[in-house]
């Protein structure tokens, strides 16, 4: 079955981690022997190879480089030119494993249907499609900067990430949409680019959506009813976003899948249902809250600075994603439903962004 993966940090690998995607999950491993300050070093779970096995055709694929204080993972610089500079090395990154043959951008919905078209009829022959997002728009310098970055082919944005962003306060803190915020949010709506509500405080959320009247999603959350974090999705802003046809991407970081763990302490000896069951739990929280399967999908969010000391003791690799929707069918979803889960319903946000 296809799987849209809605939020994968490939450029923030390659540019980062140092590692050259096109090689096998197994050989990156080998080549991070010793220390290093990276979390997830030597564990990682992403590359191209495993991608294909896990038959993940589209995913939306990152920028990272924030300014937030304080710092989060790729997202400390002290400026927003050297912030943009980072962006644009990762830009740089996808267009040459575009001309090597392993990516290729989506930007339109013509695109899109082809892309699929050729997956369909022959995916070994045909490079991963990636819709380029951007994860905290502090590297945007200014509104000129979104309208190049929009002729590069950036499709979607999230205005914050951890702490305090200069758009946007992270989820960690608490604050009201900002006025560089809401000029950003009416110019990203004027260009039909998607609002990701990831990372937003709540105060936040609630008045971007309302000043916000383009297409929504939120490409990695879990739920705050099984996990009670700020990170995570209150059932209020479920509902919100399904008022809005949004979909929600389930995240596969462990600690927003059960309660109780604790970053960089807890590990898998002592938490035994730390596995990919847990978060079928949150699938089923949103579809029993919502009534139906439409809001709901998949966006992994492995190796967004963590491997697999922090994933699903089940999962080994992203190519080992088919044995979560193998979960999905013993709690009793139907192929129809799985059809959604896996790529129908972010497909579906695609075509009414780009109709």
């Amino acid at each position: 079955m296809l799987i849209f993966d809605a939020h994968l940090d490939l450029s923030l690998n390659a540019m980062t981690y140092n590692r050259d995607l096109r090689q096998s999950v197994r050989r990156i491993r080998q080549e991070e022997s010793g220390e290093s300050h990276l979390a997830g070093w030597g564990c990682n779970t992403v590359a191209f190879p495993e991608m294909r096995k896990a038959n993940i055709g589209i995913c939306v694929a990152t920028q990272l480089a924030g300014c937030m204080k304080p710092a989060a993972a790729g997202g400390g610089w002290n400026s927003p030119e050297q912030a943009r500079a980072m962006t644009q090395g990762q830009l740089t990154w996808y267009r040459a494993m575009e001309t090597c043959g392993e990516l290729r951008q989506i930007r339109s919905l013509a695109e899109l249907e082809s892309h699929l078209q050729r997956w369909q009829t022959d995916a070994s022959q045909t490079p991963i499609g990636y819709v380029l997002s951007l994860e905290g728009a502090d590297s945007l310098r200014t509104l000129d900067d979104l309208y190049e970055s929009y002729e590069d082919g950036l499709r979607a944005i999230g205005p914050a990430h951890y702490g305090e962003g200069r758009y946007a306060m992270g989820h960690d803190k608490d604050g009201p949409l900002s006025k560089p915020c809401r000029e950003l949010l009416k110019e990203m709506d004027r260009l039909g680019v998607i609002l990701d509500a990831t990372h937003l405080c709540e105060r936040t959320f609630d008045e971007a959506l309302e000043a916000f009247h383009g297409t929504v999603w939120a490409s990695h959350h879990n739920c705050r009813a099984l996990v009670d974090d700020p990170r995570q999705l209150s059932d209020r802003q479920i509902k919100t976003l399904a008022e809005r046809n949004a979909v929600i991407g389930i995240a596969f970081d462990i600690w927003m899948g059960v309660p109780g763990w604790q970053r960089l302490v807890s590990n898998h000896s002592n938490y035994v249902d730390a596995n990919l069951m847990a978060l079928t739990n949150h699938v089923d929280h949103i579809c029993q809250l919502l009534g139906n399967t439409d809001h709901i999908g998949i966006g992994t969010d492995l190796d967004g600075g963590f491997g697999i000391e922090q994933t699903p003791s089940d999962l080994d690799t992203i190519a080992d994603l088919p044995v979560f929707l193998d979960r999905l069918r013993q709690k009793g979803y139907g192929e129809d439903d799985l059809r959604k889960i896996s790529h129908g319903n972010f497909l579906r946000v695609l075509r009414s962004a780009w109709h």
